[in-house]
């Protein structure tokens, strides 16, 4: 089985983030946060209700570049699925280049897939097994058992932001850089259902897809935030099922969001422009 195989499988494998908080012991008096910890862990606020609104931050933003990764392992062999594009928050409109990785051979090179992403539906040309290079195939998120955080290869940012909606724990690890911008570190478990439940109109019916067809509905993630309360970089780990396995395995899927307020247009494909045909399995 080729790694583009496994990739139409939606077989996966995990990662994880780790962080630090940092302690000062001073003195006789024992260990206590430093001055700037302390005074920065008052200033983040609420953890819980901070992640829960971070997809209304980038409602704020209007827009943003991003750059995508998903990693996967099966069968001792570890591949990881880049994306890289832009993405309208206010129309939940996107567009991302996605690579997939070469053959384990090493011998055939994968043309990009160009993906647009919109509210409900996933569009993908360059997509192959069969169809046309002048066409694109058409996918209804919510009919997908994962909601499309899967599927594509790269995981929409804005639904990413959507499932902290549904948060459920989380904590507060301290500052850090991302990319050379000052950033807060959390890390904590958001619920699908949760976020299903108080996402916006156009992503609800994907995340409640998600909360049903994923192993567990719970999320473990870490996400970090800019002064502005905007997703800088945000790393889930999703347990799936595919339906050729008995058991469950876990994609890692990490989105960088960087040059906000980027010009975004994103056309959407004409009802003659997609393939209506049947799509051969590869």
């Amino acid at each position: 089985m080729t790694a583009r195989q496994r990739w139409h499988g939606r077989t996966a494998g995990t990662t994880a983030v780790a962080g630090l908080v940092a302690w000062v012991c001073v003195g006789a008096t024992g260990c206590s946060w430093s001055g700037a910890a302390a005074e920065d862990a008052r200033g983040a606020g609420d953890p819980v209700e901070t992640l829960r609104h971070a997809a209304d931050r980038l409602m704020d933003a209007g827009s943003s570049q991003a750059r995508t990764s998903m990693e996967m392992a099966t069968g001792g062999t570890r591949v990881t699925i880049r994306g890289e594009g832009v993405y309208d928050y206010r129309r939940q409109l996107g567009r991302l280049k996605v690579m997939l990785p070469q053959d384990p051979s090493g011998q055939s090179e994968h043309r990009p897939i160009t993906e647009l992403l919109a509210p409900g539906a996933l569009f993908m040309k360059n997509r192959g097994a069969g169809v046309p290079d002048d066409k694109w195939v058409r996918v209804d998120t919510a009919g997908l058992s994962d909601g499309n955080l899967v599927t594509g290869g790269a995981t929409d940012p804005y639904a990413a932001a959507e499932v902290l909606r549904g948060t459920r724990a989380a904590t507060y690890l301290g500052r850090t850089e991302v990319a050379g911008t000052s950033v807060r570190h959390y890390r904590g478990t958001a619920d699908l259902g949760d976020a299903a439940r108080r996402a916006s109109a156009g992503g609800r019916a994907a995340l409640r897809a998600a909360a049903t067809g994923f192993a567990t509905p719970e999320v473990p993630f870490d996400v970090y935030l800019d002064d502005q309360g905007r997703i800088r970089k945000i790393r889930q780990r999703f347990s799936f099922v595919n339906g050729r396995q008995r058991d469950a395995v876990a994609v890692a899927s990490t989105a960088l969001l960087y040059g906000f307020g980027t010009p975004v247009e994103v056309r959407l494909p004409a009802a003659g422009d997609i393939y209506a045909g049947k799509i051969a399995e590869e």
